[in-house]
């Protein structure tokens, strides 16, 4: 397995404008609210934890933070948010999974089927070519920051039974059992190490590598296009590119 389009991700994500700003808040008070369904105390709610971090790592305002806690937890009442997810085939022939998080239903299907359209692709199965797994990145300046061994790393990683280990450029991702997720977390937690991203994501079996530059232009357009879409969270591919 690569990390190299997870990472991609994650560096475009920083580098968003603040123009974008106001669409990316919405989309991490909308995480917020889903995690907090499950409890809205981020101490015995890893998921609100995590939400909460990255919205604070974004700057996002306390008060947001604090409604899309009451919004997830029910106190505020109004439009639930829930998740979606919609598979299909993109541009050149690449299999996207793409997660919404919305607060209209109707309106996140509309979108999304006319963003595969206009993009060349159409709603299709896909799902079969992807296993849900638990993601972890940890950048190369962490790891440099913190004098890890990666060997020495390795091997504590291999007892912790995880699903595979890639080290790029980048950094480090690390698979792990849905299961074993929270596990991972303790462990990198103890070991002081941060984390880049910590997710439950879609990764595909079988990779698809796009090298032609008009492919790759063809990609970037609609990754764009889904990045810039308040309803889409995040999007899974086989395309590595």
């Amino acid at each position: 397995m690569s990390g190299h389009s997870k990472w991609a991700t994650t560096h475009r994500q920083k580098e968003l404008v603040d123009a974008k700003r106001g669409a990316i808040f919405t989309k991490l008070a909308n995480n917020i609210s889903i995690a907090a369904k499950k409890g809205g105390d981020p101490e015995a709610n890893p998921a609100l934890r995590t939400a909460i971090d990255k919205a604070r790592a974004a700057n996002m305002p306390k008060d947001n933070v604090e409604r899309a806690i009451k919004k997830g937890t029910g106190e505020l009442g109004g439009v639930a948010v829930e998740e979606l997810y919609y598979e299909g085939i993109g541009p050149v022939g690449a299999q996207f999974v793409v997660k919404c998080v919305t607060d209209n239903k109707n309106r996140s299907a509309s979108t999304v089927r006319h963003l595969f359209t206009k993009n060349g692709g159409s709603f299709g199965a896909v799902l079969w070519n992807f296993d849900q797994l638990g993601v972890f990145l940890i950048s190369g300046e962490e790891l440099n920051e913190k004098k890890v061994d990666f060997d020495d790393l390795e091997l504590e990683l291999i007892d912790q039974e995880v699903q595979d280990i890639s080290k790029e450029e980048e950094g480090l991702t690390i698979y792990v059992a849905i299961k074993d997720f929270q596990k991972m977390n303790d462990f990198l937690a103890a070991k002081n190490l941060k984390t880049e991203s910590a997710e439950i994501e879609y990764v595909a079996k079988e990779k698809s590598v796009v090298n032609n530059a008009e492919e790759v232009q063809r990609l970037e357009k609609f990754v764009s296009d889904l990045e810039d879409n308040e309803d889409v969270d995040s999007y899974y591919t086989n395309a590595e590119f």
